[in-house]
């Protein structure tokens, strides 16, 4: 077995020789002027509870998918972020493409592109192929996995089949219009890995440079605390759009995109509204627009997920809070709040 400071070091080369495909800024920029406003949520049906449940053969949901993306549509929403997972490659390759075509399919007829994003550090460790947990009532993503955990982090052999993953999945698609970009690695540094997460985050976007996609590449900054510094270094250094999350208030919001346009790149907000903090579409969506910043929020139908439960708030009877944390619809369309729904079409520019 190779020792992973062999690892490191060989992907540390890697990144090293295909730095210089980083998109200029002035590519970065053209890009984004060719673009709409990106507006729209973190996707997941609500008939899934975490990412292998959205793409398996048993339990993708293209009927609830295509009526959902109807409903984004109707709000103006023209981009969904969604989370694959690797395992639903390795257990069946040929069918999860087909899957993921399947969905791109029906987001593109809703007039809706998608932001794909490959690694993730949050949330449960252990993972499997086939049938999903069931849900823990009133807990915030009680079912959703980490993308690879622990258990392949800690085993450099196992990169190989990550790397043949990854790209399998660009080079299907790196002239595919319905992708607006691809997202490597969600919060890297998540579940207290912080710098352990740096030789993948690196490795990942040297596979990506060797495939050379003709849509940009990013990895969203997220912590600022001090000891992720090498990770935030990385990753907006390497990232042809800047992307981040920010659930504050929108004085902190605001002064968080002022830090970040020193880059000279296009801004993308993909991780945004979380009502018990004040991170809410009333405040924060018009400062988006008003910035040109892409406005992507957590999170769009009430179902498996949870996630109108606030994270480490437990509702143990599984009662509806007052207050959702996210979420904008229930599973019958109808929004938790109208409010809500007129300030999105109003920015949206819909009726």
């Amino acid at each position: 077995m190779k020792s992973l400071f062999t690892f490191i070091l060989a992907i540390s080369i890697t990144v090293a020789a295909t730095a210089q495909t980083r998109w200029s800024a002035e590519k970065a920029n053209a890009w984004y002027k060719q673009q709409a406003w990106p507006r729209g949520c973190n996707y997941q049906p609500s008939t899934a509870i975490n990412q292998l449940e959205m793409f398996q053969a048993a339990t993708f949901d293209p009927q609830t998918i295509d009526r959902e993306l109807g409903w984004a549509q109707n709000l103006g929403f023209n981009t969904m972020r969604v989370f694959l997972h690797h395992v639903a490659w390795t257990s069946d390759k040929e069918g999860f493409k087909k899957r993921l075509n399947e969905y791109l399919a029906i987001s593109s007829k809703h007039g809706i592109k998608t932001i794909l994003v490959f690694f993730d550090d949050c949330w449960n460790d252990e993972y499997h192929a086939g049938r999903q947990p069931a849900l823990k009532v009133g807990i915030h993503n009680s079912g959703w996995v980490r993308d690879p955990g622990t258990a392949i982090r800690n085993n450099p052999d196992s990169l190989k089949m990550l790397e043949a993953y990854i790209k399998d999945i660009l080079t299907e698609h790196k002239n595919d219009k319905r992708i607006l970009f691809w997202d490597l690695y969600n919060e890297p540094g998540n579940s207290n890995y912080i710098n352990k997460s740096l030789p993948l985050l690196k490795a990942v976007f040297g596979w990506a440079r060797e495939v050379n996609p003709s849509q940009p590449l990013s990895s969203g900054e997220w912590n600022w605390d001090t000891s992720f510094s090498d990770l935030n270094k990385f990753q907006a250094e390497n990232s042809d759009v800047i992307t981040y999350h920010n659930y504050s208030y929108v004085d902190a919001h605001e002064k968080k995109i002022g830090e970040l346009q020193q880059y000279g790149r296009p801004l993308i907000c993909t991780e945004y509204m979380a009502r018990k903090n004040g991170s809410l579409f009333q405040i924060i969506m018009p400062l988006l627009k008003r910035e040109n910043v892409g406005a992507i929020n957590w999170g769009f139908i009430s179902g498996k997920t949870n996630t109108i439960y606030a994270w480490g708030t437990p509702m143990p009877d599984g009662k509806e809070p007052e207050l959702w944390f996210h979420d904008i619809l229930r599973k019958n369309g109808t929004p938790f709040s109208e409010d809500e729904v007129k300030t999105i079409k109003l920015l949206t520019k819909k009726n």
